[in-house]
């Protein structure tokens, strides 16, 4: 498959087209943001961690049915993904109480819930990317209910699987933010990826955080925790 033309440059990726108008490249960046683009800095070999992970996650949630982009990796930093639309909204999961969530209702961080939350943020940077609900969703046009009911029952799905995954290589899912995506013909799948750079992983022994909160929070040793998460899940052989 050839590589075209860039067709668009986020914090984390740039997308380009391909000789087939279905599929198009997603190149992973080391640059790295936090609080809407306000903090920026790089994080050495943040992107071949990123792409990976995302890569083996979705080949695995694939095997339990859930629909996602992936197609085929490349190499470290590139893979051919489906060409999609993407559903504006971010869908975020919450195990254990942690981040915004904590500050916006006082619940003390790391309490574990009594039930996996769903919640859904516009995607809008300008905006703040607000939180909104199914009607605010719906009545927008931002996706239909039938998408959104579809949405919402692979969201616990996915988180099913994670927490199972994580918790085998001694990691806690404490929340995480993923993007679904129309294909042509209208499917729903899950698109962008999963990684430290949107989900919170702790360590279930010590609860050391091995995610970007390092980077957020200023804790240093922010390259260590993404490589532990690599390690952790292909055993040191990539």
């Amino acid at each position: 498959m050839e590589k075209m033309a860039q067709m668009y440059e986020g914090k984390a990726k740039k997308v380009f087209a391909t000789n087939d108008e279905n599929y198009c490249i997603v190149s992973y960046k080391d640059d790295a943001t936090a609080f809407n683009g306000l903090k920026k800095g790089t994080i050495a070999g943040k992107g071949v961690v990123n792409n990976k992970m995302s890569n083996y996650l979705m080949q695995q949630l694939e095997k339990i049915g859930i629909p996602t982009h992936y197609v085929e990796e490349l190499n470290d930093r590139e893979t051919v993904v489906k060409k999609v639309s993407i559903v504006p909204l971010e869908v975020i999961v919450r195990n254990i109480a942690a981040g915004s969530f904590s500050k916006r209702f006082g619940v003390e961080e790391g309490r574990v819930l009594l039930c996996p939350t769903l919640e859904y943020c516009y995607k809008d940077d300008e905006l703040g990317d607000p939180m909104v609900n199914d009607y605010h969703i719906i009545a927008c046009g931002w996706a239909t209910k039938e998408e959104l009911d579809t949405i919402s029952d692979y969201t616990f799905k996915i988180n099913a699987f994670l927490k199972d995954f994580f918790k085998k290589i001694n990691i806690d899912l404490v929340d995480f933010k993923i993007e679904f995506g129309k294909t042509k013909d209208g499917q729903i799948i899950l698109a962008d990826e999963i990684s430290p750079d949107t989900c919170r992983f702790w360590d279930a022994t010590t609860h050391e955080k091995l995610d970007k909160d390092r980077f957020r929070r200023d804790l240093g040793g922010v390259e260590e925790a993404y490589t532990e998460m690599m390690n952790r899940i292909f055993g040191g052989n990539e």
